[in-house]
């Protein structure tokens, strides 16, 4: 027997080459299944029911074996990133799972023959009693067992994948299918569209205008209109004034003073009137006076 740490190197190199394999057949299956699928979608247009629910088995074991791949990649890059584990006689409890779903899938799949190879070394690493344990299902993942199955798919399962291929490529299968989901697609629109007419309704009720009756008889609010910009500061009270007030005065009603009122009574002197603050107009008789006097 092999010592172990070259054991572990040679399934580390078998790994990372099935990885690459695995990737390289799922690529391959998915283009084909893409083949298979256009090739239902003709015959249910053409009306071939019967000969495309056949075939689509066929379809239905690629997924099938597309899916598993993936998982054994998976556990593929398990082991690489816990190969540490791998060092130990006996399997490490968080590793059994992918060993022994490793070795149940192997033999069951194909075009991976360095999965193959790595069976082989991981019968060799953990022995007979291991390897035929795992052969036997036990502690092997329940997605591997059922993507390894024999049992021809269910009816139903067949049905759906029609459904699909129908609907991807446009195709009316089963008869009238279009018509019906148009129609249903028709109601449910006029359905919201009902909704959205009542929802509109009601919020049309709840927002009722006021009548021009009650806007007349409201009072506006105190902070409406234009701001003095002149702002006054109410005195505080006091003990002599409890309540102080601010009077502003306002324009009032305008009256002479009594300087005024003398001014004009002796504004009319001999009859003359006064004209500003240089005295009173002379009169015709005043002025001949005054000129009889300068020829004197």
């Amino acid at each position: 027997m092999a010592p172990a740490s070259s054991l572990v190197n040679k399934i580390k190199v078998q790994l990372k080459l099935s990885i690459s394999r695995l990737r390289m057949v799922q690529q391959k299956d998915e283009a084909l299944a893409k083949q298979a699928r256009r090739a239902m979608a003709q015959l249910l247009e053409q009306g071939k029911e019967e000969s495309a629910k056949i075939r689509v088995e066929n379809i239905i074991r690629s997924d099938m074996n597309t899916e598993l791949l993936e998982i054994l990649e998976l556990y593929c890059e398990l082991l690489i990133a816990r190969a540490g584990l791998m060092e130990a006689k006996d399997c490490d409890p968080g590793l059994e799972e992918a060993v022994k779903s490793i070795i149940y899938a192997a033999p069951k799949i194909e075009g991976v023959k360095e999965l193959s190879t790595v069976r082989q070394l991981l019968a060799e690493k953990y022995g007979k009693d291991f390897t035929l344990a795992a052969m036997e299902g036990d502690k092997v993942s329940d997605r591997v067992k059922s993507k390894t199955s024999t049992e021809p798919p269910k009816q139903q399962l067949v049905h759906d994948y029609l459904s699909i291929i129908a609907d991807t490529y446009d195709v009316d299968w089963p008869k009238g299918i279009k018509e019906k989901r148009a129609a249903e697609a028709a109601a449910k629109q006029e359905q919201d569209d009902d909704e959205d007419d009542d929802g509109g309704r009601k919020n049309a009720a709840l927002e009722v205008p006021q009548s021009a009756d009650a806007l007349s008889t409201a009072a506006p609010p105190r902070d409406f209109g234009p701001k003095s910009p002149v702002s006054v500061m109410p005195p505080s009270p006091s003990t002599d004034n409890v309540r102080p007030k601010v009077n502003l005065a306002g324009p009032g009603e305008l009256k002479p003073s009594q300087k005024m009122i003398d001014a004009n009574k002796s504004s009319k002197v001999n009859g003359a009137v006064k004209d500003g603050p240089g005295g009173s107009v002379p009169t015709a008789d005043d002025l001949a006076k005054r000129f009889a006097q300068l020829k004197r």
